[in-house]
């Protein structure tokens, strides 16, 4: 049992670091305003999520924004919202999958961990994440609005910003994600539950 925890610990902090590294590898979509950023990060917690559990995907999650916030220039705002957007999406996804360790179930859980995601950015962005960008950076609302409006000058309220840009978007990137992990999931499981022959 000594064993099998240690090798937990060290398998999920080996897929902190990979999540820290495609972290920082984040770029800008056409479809989206520039400061909102495309990354494959919750890839590593999903698939940690599915090989050693919700908690093990959870830690991925706080690995890889501890290790952001020490350079982070959102004022660890941005982190704070990554990482809760991360637990949205692999918890739900591990849970679901430890109750229907299939394929079929794998892809089940994946969705709602990806749509659980999408749904709860809004009130997450809403509430918390833009009005914290506006007080720390003295950032009026209608100048984060106008950044929208580029995009689509009939966006006339953050609520609608949100789910006509955000909400979709964050599912497509959780559906990226589920796709990747399906194409490499078959062969990495052996190695991180280390029963690989």
């Amino acid at each position: 049992m000594k064993y099998v925890n240690v090798r937990k610990l060290t398998v999920t902090a080996i897929m902190g670091a990979v999540a820290s590294v495609l972290m920082y590898l984040s770029f800008s979509t056409p479809v989206i305003p520039s400061f909102i950023k495309l990354d494959f990060s919750e890839l590593p917690a999903l698939i940690a999520a599915f090989s050693m559990g919700p908690v093990s995907g959870g830690a991925v999650c706080l690995i890889k924004n501890v290790v952001s916030v020490l350079s982070t220039s959102t004022a660890g705002v941005g982190e704070l919202s990554n990482f809760l957007l991360g637990l949205f999406f692999v918890v739900p996804a591990g849970i679901l999958y430890r109750r229907m360790n299939s394929r079929k179930g794998a892809l089940i859980a994946s969705l709602v961990g990806a749509a659980a995601m999408a749904v709860l950015s809004l009130p997450l962005n809403y509430f918390v994440t833009y009005p914290a960008y506006s007080t720390f950076y003295h950032l009026p609302m209608e100048t984060i609005m106008d950044m929208y409006r580029v995009i689509n000058p009939h966006t006339e309220t953050l609520f609608q910003a949100l789910l006509w840009f955000n909400v979709p978007f964050t599912f497509c990137k959780g559906l990226c994600d589920v796709a990747i992990t399906f194409a490499v999931y078959k062969r990495l499981s052996p190695i991180i539950k280390g029963t690989a022959g």
